[in-house]
């Protein structure tokens, strides 16, 4: 399993119908929710799901701690 957070941009298995393979996390939970960075529309997904589905970080978020 891959890390991922919030604001990191993944790359989707499938591509969204508008063209675009990289999806921004918005919320991180027991849920997933991620918005496609090329028509803004937003998915939420099981955490379960998204695991399955998603191929790999493209971008890590900064983390500023």
């Amino acid at each position: 399993m891959e890390d991922y957070a919030l604001n990191d941009i993944v790359m989707m298995k499938k591509q969204h119908p508008c063209g675009t393979n990289r999806w921004q996390i918005i919320r991180v939970g027991a849920d997933i929710k991620i918005q496609c960075t090329g028509c803004g529309h937003i998915v939420m997904m099981s955490r379960y799901n998204f695991d399955k589905r998603m191929k790999k970080v493209l971008e890590k978020a900064d983390q500023e701690n």
